[in-house]
C-alpha cells in the first residue's frame, strides 16, 4: 500500500528561471483581455508596433550600457526572434478583433504541442509517442470549441489565431537555440524593436491607417509593452537553463489565466467549448510528459526536475 502511495504521487520542483517563467505566464494570460478591447479602438498592426517599440525602448534604457558590444549573433538572433514574434502577435492579435479573449488564449495554446512537431522537421528529432497523444486530445479540443454545437465556428478571427501558433512555437524554438551564445539584452532589445518595426511597416500593405487618438489603445499600449519587455527578457534568461519541452508545459497554464480573466470580464464561453478548451490544455500537459524510464535516466543524469509519478 505505501510503494502505491508512493508511486501515485505527484512530485514537482521548480527552479528559479522556472519560477519566474510561471510569473510571466501569469501576466501573459492577463493580456489578452486588454487587446481584445484595444482593439475596439486600433487596428492590429498600428497596435502591435506601438507595443512592441515601447517595449523595445523600454528595454533599451535598461540595457543601454550592453548595446555599444552588439555583435552579428546578437543581431541575426533577435531579427529572427523578433520576425516570429510580429508575425505571432499580429495575428493574434488580428483574431482578437472579433474573438472573445477567453478563446484566442485557448486556441493559442495548441502552439504547446507544435513545439515538439516542429523539432522533429526541423532538427528530425522525433516525438515521444505522448507527443501525438498531446497533438490528438489539442486537435479534439479544437474541434469541441469550433463545432457547431458551439455556435462559435471557425472565422477568420479563429483562422488567424491558429495560424499564429506557428511562428509563436518558433519563437520558443528560436529562444532556446540562441541561448547562451547570445547577449540577453541585446538580444531582448533587438527582438522587441524588430517586431514593432516590422507591424508598422507592414501596414500601408494591409491597407491599415494610423487610427484617432484614445487613450484606450495608447494606456494598454504602454501598459503591454513593458509586460511585453518583461515576458521577453525572462524567458531569454530564464530558457537558457529551461530546455523548450520544459518551457511549454510551463506556457500551458496560459489559457488558464486567459480564461480565468476573460471569465471575470463577462466571457461566457458554451458548455461544448468548455469542454474543449479543457482538452486543449491536457493535451499541451500530455504532449510534454517523459515516461517514467525516461525520467528516471535524466534524473540520474541531473537533468530532470519535474517527475509524474503514475
Amino acid at each position: 500500500m505505501s510503494r502505491m502511495l508512493r508511486t501515485s504521487r505527484m512530485q514537482i520542483r521548480f527552479s528559479r528561471p522556472e519560477w519566474a517563467l510561471i510569473g510571466i505566464t501569469a501576466v501573459w494570460g492577463g493580456t489578452f483581455l486588454a487587446v481584445h478591447i484595444a482593439m475596439q479602438h486600433s487596428g492590429p498592426l498600428f497596435f502591435v508596433g506601438v507595443r512592441f517599440v515601447a517595449a523595445g525602448l523600454i528595454s533599451a534604457v535598461v540595457f543601454h550600457r550592453s548595446l555599444r558590444g552588439m555583435r552579428r549573433i546578437d543581431l541575426g538572433a533577435g531579427a529572427s526572434i523578433g520576425a516570429m514574434i510580429f508575425l505571432g502577435y499580429g495575428l493574434q492579435t488580428y483574431g482578437l478583433q472579433t474573438i472573445p479573449s477567453s478563446t484566442s488564449a485557448f486556441l493559442t495554446a495548441l502552439y504547446v504541442p507544435l513545439v515538439p512537431l516542429m523539432q522533429w522537421i526541423v532538427f528530425r528529432k522525433r516525438p515521444r509517442a505522448l507527443t501525438f497523444v498531446g497533438v490528438a486530445l489539442a486537435f479534439a479540443g479544437l474541434l469541441l470549441i469550433a463545432g457547431p454545437q458551439t455556435g462559435m465556428g471557425l472565422g477568420a478571427g479563429e483562422v488567424a489565431t491558429l495560424i499564429s501558433t506557428l511562428p509563436i512555437a518558433a519563437e520558443i524554438i528560436l529562444i532556446s537555440v540562441f541561448a547562451g551564445r547570445v547577449d540577453l539584452g541585446r538580444v531582448t532589445v533587438v527582438q522587441l524593436l524588430v517586431a514593432g518595426t516590422l507591424s508598422f511597416a507592414f501596414m500601408p500593405l494591409t491597407g491599415e491607417s494610423i487610427p484617432a487618438f484614445s487613450w484606450v489603445w495608447l494606456v494598454a499600449a504602454l501598459a503591454l509593452g513593458a509586460s511585453s519587455c518583461l515576458i521577453q527578457l525572462t524567458m531569454n534568461w530564464a530558457q537558457r537553463s529551461v530546455s523548450p519541452a520544459r518551457a511549454t508545459i510551463i506556457y500551458a497554464a496560459e489559457p488558464v489565466w486567459g480564461g480565468v480573466v476573460g471569465r471575470l470580464a463577462g466571457d461566457r464561453l458554451p458548455a461544448f467549448a468548455i469542454l474543449g478548451a479543457a482538452l486543449i490544455v491536457a493535451g499541451t500537459i500530455v504532449s510534454e510528459l517523459t515516461p517514467r524510464a525516461r525520467r528516471t535516466r535524466n534524473h540520474a543524469e541531473g537533468t530532470s526536475r519535474f517527475t509524474v509519478e503514475a
